[in-house]
């Protein structure tokens, strides 16, 4: 490698270096306790519509006489919805 090459190199990663340490002060990343919280708010999105699916489902078949089917029905409903809002959550975040 010529000295005019080894220059240029060590140059752009010097420039490289430079760019990634301003966009980590323009856009740093979440703390601990954010990440957490998300997690935690990711939980109860869809845990949230699963259990409100259960419960509707199990109120129709003590109504209805139906065994299970109303419950098992919306049970996967309800998580259907849940994991749908999880997705467009963390693609809106």
């Amino acid at each position: 490698m010529s000295r005019e090459s080894e220059r240029n190199h060590i140059h752009d990663a010097a420039r490289r270096a430079a760019e990634r340490a301003r966009q980590g002060r323009e856009d740093p990343e979440p703390s601990l306790a954010r990440r957490l919280g998300q997690i935690g708010v990711l939980g109860w999105v869809i845990v949230i519509p699963l259990l409100l699916g259960l419960f509707l489902g199990r109120w129709l078949d003590r109504l209805l006489g139906t065994g299970v089917l109303f419950a098992a029905a919306l049970l996967c409903v309800g998580a259907g919805i849940g994991l749908w809002s999880a997705w467009r959550w963390m693609h809106h975040q």
